[in-house]
């Protein structure tokens, strides 16, 4: 029985390289990586993270999530049918061939394949893969795929608020009034990998406790699913790390709200359609929240009159070298007032090999960093600014 278990186990993993899903996600990674590199030298004439940083952060995280995802989903014996995962693919591809990577959340791509392998088995389309003779008129509805949802609901929540708030890329935009502001873009993809139960297969079930749910035959076999997992957050009003994990703060509690309504739409199988509905207008009103506050805030990243703002650092430069974070304020270059780019460069070159820099965190609290510099440094201090007077063609510090 074990040597089973450990058959369909080396065999969905191997299947994880059939589907389309696992390679389009290294695409998207690679495309969302380019052009945010093209947009940030627009701006700036330099990028703050190289091109690759998005394919870094595609799957270490989402190894580790879907690993607990996958326990909770084997202890579970969450079966779904294969019309589920192929109909989530689908809709997944359209959505990112179209660029839409908002729209890559979960309660999008999963709900809808939920919705419309409901509506496929019960019409009884029978073509490619897909076959109603495993199914009755009573299983055409899915608690388990309601409460997959709810645990990738909150995989997206843990993937926002961990690591969405590393490397969010600066970019420059225009006021109302035509003034330049900075703002900061989370625009990020992350592989979901999990062993799923699908009906047919050599698999017997030897538990017995709720809420396994039998799909069709009692034999199942495992399969690795990719599930390609998207946000799009921009944070214009507050400091982009403190915006973003409390997006994804919401979105688990979100996602905690979806598990226990499926939970109950195990006992009345028509509210998982209901529960759809509510995750999709739970995730716009989370969107709609986050750019209300938005609007009623003063911009975050904008000109002061005590002092510049750093909008972002160039890695490795000696500003990261110093420890200078993304929101705090100069007041002061070598004992010298600064109030823009250009009264900040005049600072540095009072004295070439060696800055002083008076700094106030986020918390307002002041702070003295100090720093010899070479020849070899690139970008002076690898800064980020707000430009004095164009929003393009602006130049790093």
């Amino acid at each position: 029985m074990w040597q089973d278990w450990l058959l369909e186990l080396l065999k969905g993993f191997g299947k994880l390289f059939l589907n389309p899903v696992f390679y389009l996600s290294f695409l998207l990674a690679a495309y969302l990586g380019v052009a945010r590199v093209k947009k940030e030298r627009r701006n700036f004439t330099v990028r703050a993270q190289n091109a690759y940083f998005e394919l870094k952060q595609l799957l270490p995280m989402g190894i580790i999530v879907g690993l607990c995802v996958s326990v909770l989903s084997i202890g579970l014996v969450l079966v779904v049918p294969m019309e589920f995962i192929i109909f989530t693919g689908i809709i997944t591809i359209v959505f990112a061939l179209i660029g839409k990577t908002r729209m890559l959340s979960p309660v999008y791509s999963v709900g809808l394949g939920i919705v419309v392998s409901s509506v496929s088995l019960y019409l009884g389309w029978d073509y490619l893969l897909f076959s109603k003779s495993n199914l009755n008129s009573s299983e055409y509805i899915f608690p388990t795929a309601v409460i997959l949802l709810g645990f990738f609901i909150i995989s997206e929540g843990i993937f926002v608020r961990k690591n969405g708030v590393k490397g969010t890329s600066p970019r420059l935009k225009k006021s109302r009034r035509g003034q330049a502001i900075g703002v900061h873009l989370l625009e990020r993809a992350w592989i979901l990998p999990v062993f799923l139960f699908i009906p047919s297969g050599v698999l017997s079930i030897p538990f017995e406790w709720w809420p396994m749910f039998t799909v069709g035959n009692q034999t199942y076999s495992l399969l690795l699913v990719p599930f390609l997992i998207g946000s799009k957050i921009e944070v214009q009003g507050e400091h982009p790390i403190i915006a973003i994990r409390n997006v994804g703060r919401n979105i688990i509690i979100l996602g905690s709200i979806i598990i226990v309504g499926g939970a109950a739409a195990y006992f009345y199988p028509l509210a998982s359609i209901g529960l759809i509905v509510v995750a999709i207008l739970g995730r716009e009103w989370i969107t709609s929240k986050q750019k209300n506050k938005e609007k009623n805030r003063s911009f975050y990243f904008s000109r002061k009159n005590n002092g510049v703002v750093i909008l972002g650092i160039v890695p490795d430069s000696p500003a990261d070298k110093m420890e200078l974070e993304i929101g705090e304020m100069i007041s002061k270059v070598n004992s010298i007032p600064v109030q823009d780019k250009n009264q900040l460069y005049k600072a540095l070159q009072k004295n070439s090999a060696h800055c002083k820099l008076e700094v106030f965190d986020a918390n307002g609290e002041i702070r003295f960093v100090q720093r010899a510099l070479y020849e070899g440094d690139h970008h002076e201090l690898g800064l980020l600014l707000i430009p004095d007077e164009k929003v393009h063609g602006n130049e790093a510090v």
